[in-house]
């Protein structure tokens, strides 16, 4: 049927709609050293086609230079010749321009480096931690940049904007410098490709807060009030909502898990989470003691005291957390209304829950009990760790100032300290006897 006049026919006609197809999807249109390409919808870009690289056999490439209307043809013909000559000098720019676009941005970057790395080989608390950082600052800041692309110097305007928390723009620059290593491992960028490498961090000071005996008798009133009647709260009587607040409603009462929670930190000198996500399977009031199978340190076991234990006798057990949230079998999320509640009764400001730890480490630095045994109580695996609370270990240090202040008062009350007459040797005189 190939043959037949029909057939013919039928055959070209058939490759007259194929190159009406074609046009109709397509057009270019050519100048010297330029391209026009032309859509179906009427939209023209100017184009210009290479062979990348050396003889017929070489692939053809088209790159994309801009819409036409939004730069000159001069200006497009200029860019054209530059690319042409790049490809002259053995570069393949629309080969480049396809893999940049393969390339993630640091936004795409961000989400893999949660879910390939942060989740599957952190613990909780860091990869909330991680999150947070990454979602609230460097997203916003330097997630549309190509991966590949971000610069020091785009990493380093972002720190110098935080100054005024230097302990977080510190660790903006720990999370994206963990972010890029990952990166490379897994080829993602370059190896060696790393933005915030080399910046200078911002000085932080140690933020350390110990409360006073007269501090822990107040919040210890300002607990027992909140956990009873409720701590009470005023209300503007001149605003126009003050009259929706029902009488009975002004006043704040915490739950007693929140109580006995606050109570616990300040007893054990546990971390906050190691709190509010302990499972009742883990503690034993036998042996006295908590069995905490991951906390940040590891495994870990908490010594329970008197007063711990006597608050964990008191509390009900309401499902698998000690610390239940709303849902009974979920924990608690976190204190930081009730504990802003008792630190306002209580008049204390910039007194963090994480403060309650180091007060339980400084009595114990206070009372001489050395760093090795408080770094066992902490959970600490360095010693460097529990080192911060050397200044407050002065025992050795109050007994060498007690004894020297001692002695000074007494020359200057006119006492002197009995003096010892320092012990003569003579010489001996030797008898030789003889025996027989």
């Amino acid at each position: 049927m190939a043959g037949h006049p029909a057939g013919r026919a039928q055959g070209a006609l058939a490759a007259h709609h194929s190159r009406v197809k074609a046009v109709v999807r397509e057009t270019d249109i050519w100048r010297p050293d330029l391209g026009e390409r032309v859509r179906p919808t009427g939209a023209k870009s100017y184009v210009v086609v290479y062979r990348a690289g050396a003889g017929r056999g070489a692939p053809m490439r088209r790159y994309t230079i801009a819409a036409v209307g939004k730069i000159a043809p001069e200006r497009a013909r200029t860019r054209a010749k530059v690319i042409l000559g790049a490809v002259a000098h053995g570069h393949d720019p629309a080969g480049q321009k396809t893999t940049e676009r393969g390339t993630p941005t640091v936004a795409e970057l961000v989400d893999r480096f949660m879910v390939d790395h942060v989740r599957a080989k952190r613990k909780d608390g860091t990869a909330e931690f991680y999150l947070d950082v990454l979602d609230r600052i460097v997203k916003p800041a330097l997630g549309t940049a190509k991966a590949d692309k971000l610069t020091r110097v785009q990493v380093s305007k972002l720190h110098s904007s935080l100054a005024e928390t230097p302990f977080q723009a510190n660790r903006v620059l720990a999370v994206v410098g963990s972010m890029y290593a990952f990166a490379a491992r897994t080829d993602i960028v370059a190896e060696g490709t790393h933005p915030a490498r080399g910046i200078e961090k911002f000085k932080e000071s140690r933020r350390e807060r110990f409360l006073t005996s007269d501090e822990l008798e107040r919040i210890g009133g300002a607990i027992r009030e909140a956990e009873t009647v409720g701590i009470a709260w005023t209300v503007d009587e001149t605003k126009p909502t003050a009259k929706h607040v029902a009488k009975e409603k002004r006043s704040t009462r915490i739950a007693p898990s929140a109580a006995a929670a606050l109570r616990l930190l300040l007893f054990t000198g546990c971390r906050l989470r190691e709190i509010l996500h302990l499972r009742w399977q883990h503690v034993d009031i036998e042996r006295g003691c908590l069995f905490l199978p991951d906390s940040k340190s590891g495994r870990k076991t908490v010594i329970l005291n008197a007063p711990a234990l006597s608050v964990l006798n008191n509390l009900e057990w309401i499902g698998p957390y000690v610390v239940p949230g709303d849902d009974p079998e979920m924990p608690r999320h976190d204190l930081k209304r009730p504990w802003g509640a008792i630190t306002k009764r209580a008049g204390l400001t910039g007194v963090r829950l994480h403060d309650l730890r180091h007060t339980y480490a400084s009595f114990g630095a206070g009372s001489g009990l050395g760093l090795p045994i408080i770094g066992r109580l902490l959970g600490h695996t360095q010693a460097v760790t529990t080192a911060r609370y050397a200044h407050l270990d002065n025992d050795p240090l109050r007994r060498a100032s007690e004894s020297i202040a001692g002695q000074i008062a007494a020359a200057l009350d006119g006492k002197r300290p009995p003096t010892v007459t320092p012990f003569r040797r003579k010489a001996a005189r030797w008898k030789m006897h003889s025996y027989n």
